[in-house]
């Protein structure tokens, strides 16, 4: 039988019926078209004769993708919301409490609304493959589970448990999920599966969920309402804060539903949840999240706008330079298949790298049997002879920005590669279409910048000059698939998109400190305002050396008055004392002092600079100049057309350089803010500062005509 993408089928000898999702399209979501298919085959299977359980399946590759985006999206009207949330509750809350055994059978990923349709069924019984996912990420969106898994969770794996799945929206692949307490049950197939879950509906006849027992007793060892309880949501609110600054609602909330939840029967529980979850999708965060997270990441992913090829002609790939970038990214190749060439000029310097890459195997890629480790291991080559590059398809330069250095590797390596093969140069800074001069195949050349850590950031900037071919991007695109960045394009330029935007970050925080700033004062401000890494920690983390090297870069490119600005005084200054960040354990933190400490001395190199003390100061004050310096510079790279999208400057913001996650954006964050309003404050800073605050005339005359970067929902 089957009903809107619901078929239903029924095994008279077992008794057990089987409700198979198939909905239209290639996954199960979470809409209205879902809770009415579901409903009807779930009273289209109680009507049958001989009944004895029930088996929720797929019919697609994964069990079910949780709710459809688009209706979450547009969702403003509270009241609307809540009561079909209700109704989605009393649909699970009747599949829970039908008096037959209820297993789901999860031959594919159950993540969010998905995986708590798991979550309200009796027995959960899982295919154990790496691939498959179970898990509530919800609040990477700015929303909490809103079907149940605030209050099911933490009644089947514990209150402590549930509180770090649920605050961090963390995943669980599928071998690892029963020792979690996520699934019960774990087959080596989908036949298996079936078969274990038939086996488990015939000896659980009378199965019902452990909270609607009478006898029922918090797994984990720690019950509601009690001394233990209270101090577990105080230690786990502590560490929120720590972790969030209290920048972002949607872990708030989650915690708030769990803890009132627990106090509560699971039906009046469930009421807390709906109320919790409303909140949070009706809420601007939500918006700019899921705009930013969904769809503008799915629309970079899609490249749709630029050229295409299934295959990169890319198997052995060259990497210059042994550092932590060079060397992680020897690992993230060899990690895809690729064969790798590490090259460096120094012995000690190309062991290091080796040995650096050595030791990521255990911590990265520990899900690998012993051989694959091996194996992935063997696929890298160190090398100081440039000739063992040669048959590279790929060379990809990360040695120490300077130009006349990256002109010199240039030449040498071309000269043994084929005419076919790509050179791309990590430079975080230098246009590219000046490190290309050195090139014989300019056509071939292009801009890969990726971010440190490599083996963990997910972001590829892709720097194209006027002489990149179109077969060059579109390989360089396939081969940034093929080791998992997200790649954003952009156009040529000193700093590309990403350098200056980071470096308007740590800069105006430099500049905030030289004014007389507290510098604890500007590091909350910046951690209060959702800010990944606060600014003067990831400068040291940088460090100071390499940003004064930087000026004396950006003066062939840059007209300004930044020269001699504070900030850039103050950097020099520490550098001259060489405090030049946390590889030399002296920056603008102490690293000596446990825990580690901001410098002490750092008044008086202030005092010496000749600063005094700001009319204005505070959280709310430090947090807008170290914001509006960045957006500042995210419109003038529309404006210059660096950015070619403005999809490309939420994430390149956000995922390369940890831009607050919770605003959606630098654009987003303006829109929220009123372009007019950020003129007017741009205009006030430049008054007081300096022409280096002057919004561009693309901002302006948005400001004028009260246009918005996105469409406002």
């Amino acid at each position: 039988m089957e009903n809107k993408g619901f078929n239903v089928s029924f095994d008279a000898a077992t008794g057990v019926a089987t409700l198979t999702m198939a909905m239209p399209g290639k996954v199960n979501k979470i809409n209205a078209d879902f809770g009415n298919g579901f409903i009807a085959a779930f009273a289209e299977i109680q009507a049958l004769a001989g009944l004895k359980g029930i088996i929720i399946a797929s019919g697609h590759k994964d069990f079910c993708a949780g709710a459809d985006i688009d209706f979450i999206y547009g969702q403003r009207d509270a009241d609307a919301l809540y009561a079909m949330v209700s109704e989605l509750h009393a649909g699970f809350r009747a599949l829970e409490t039908c008096g037959k055994p209820v297993v789901a059978l999860l031959t594919g990923s159950a993540l969010g609304g998905g995986y708590e349709i798991a979550l309200a069924c009796h027995r959960r019984i899982a295919v154990e493959h790496p691939a498959i996912q179970f898990g509530l990420p919800e609040v990477s969106l700015g929303v909490i589970p809103g079907g149940g898994g605030t209050q099911r969770l933490p009644r089947i794996v514990g209150l402590q448990a549930s509180l770090e799945i649920l605050a961090q929206g963390k995943i669980v692949r599928a071998p690892k999920a029963k020792a979690a307490g996520l699934v019960d049950e774990l087959c080596p197939d989908a036949e298996s599966a079936h078969a274990a879950a038939v086996a488990w509906i015939a000896a659980n006849p009378r199965a019902k969920q452990p909270w609607d027992d009478k006898r029922f007793v918090w797994p984990g060892g720690v019950q509601p309402d009690t001394g233990d309880a209270r101090n577990l949501f105080a230690a786990g609110a502590a560490m929120l804060v720590k972790k969030t600054a209290g920048a972002y609602a949607a872990p708030e909330a989650a915690v708030k539903a769990v803890y009132e939840g627990a106090l509560l029967d699971f039906d009046s529980a469930m009421q807390v949840e709906a109320r919790y979850f409303v909140g949070t999708v009706v809420s601007d965060q939500a918006k700019d999240m899921i705009r930013t997270f969904w769809y503008h990441r799915n629309a970079v992913n899609a490249q749709a706008n630029l050229p295409k090829i299934a295959d990169a002609r890319v198997q052995k790939v060259g990497i210059l330079g042994a550092g932590m970038m060079g060397a992680g990214l020897a690992f993230v190749c060899a990690q895809r298949g690729y064969d790798v060439v590490l090259k460096d000029i120094r012995q000690d310097a190309l062991d290091k790298g080796l040995a650096h890459i050595k030791g990521q195997i255990p911590k990265l890629a520990k899900h690998l049997s012993k051989d694959d480790q091996a194996a992935l291991l063997a696929r890298i080559t160190g090398t100081l002879d440039v000739g063992d590059l040669a048959g590279c398809d790929l060379v990809i330069e990360a040695v120490f920005e300077n130009l006349d250095l990256k002109h010199r590797v240039i030449r040498e390596t071309e000269a043994v590669l084929g005419e076919d093969a790509i050179f791309a140069s990590n430079t975080s800074a230098l246009p590219i279409a000046d490190l290309v001069k050195a090139s014989i195949r300019p056509a071939n050349f292009i801009g890969l910048h990726f971010f440190s850590p490599v083996e963990q950031m997910p972001l590829l900037e892709v720097i194209t000059p006027g002489t990149t071919s179109e077969e060059t991007l579109a390989r360089a695109l396939a081969f940034g698939r093929q080791i998992k960045k997200t790649s954003i394009v952009v156009n040529d330029g000193y700093g590309f998109f990403t350098t200056r935007f980071f470096s308007a970050y740590i800069m105006e925080a430099a500049q905030l400190v030289a004014e007389g700033h507290s510098p604890l004062l500007v590091e909350r401000a910046a951690r209060a305002a959702g800010m990944v890494v606060s600014p003067l920690k990831v400068f040291d983390e940088v460090t100071l050396s390499l940003a004064a090297h930087g000026f004396e870069m950006r003066k062939r490119y840059f007209d300004d008055d930044l020269d001699q600005a504070p900030g850039v005084r103050l950097i020099r200054k520490l550098v001259e004392l060489g405090r030049t960040g946390k590889a030399a354990n002296a920056g603008f933190y102490d690293y000596t002092s446990q825990p580690r400490r901001l410098w002490a001395g750092l008044a008086d190199v202030v005092a010496e600079l000749g600063a005094g003390t700001p009319a204005e100061t505070g959280i709310d004050a430090l947090q807008d100049r170290l914001m509006l310096a960045q957006v500042l510079e995210a419109a003038r790279c529309l404006d210059e057309g660096i950015l070619k999208s403005k999809a490309d400057a939420e994430i390149g913001a956000i995922m390369g350089v940890g831009f607050a996650p919770n605003t959606g954006g630098p654009l987003a964050w303006m829109d929220r803010r009123g372009v007019r309003a950020v003129v007017t404050a741009l205009d006030a800073l430049a008054a007081a500062h300096g022409p280096r605050y002057a919004p561009p005339a693309s901002l302006r005359a948005m400001a004028e005509t009260g246009e918005r970067f996105f469409e406002a929902v």
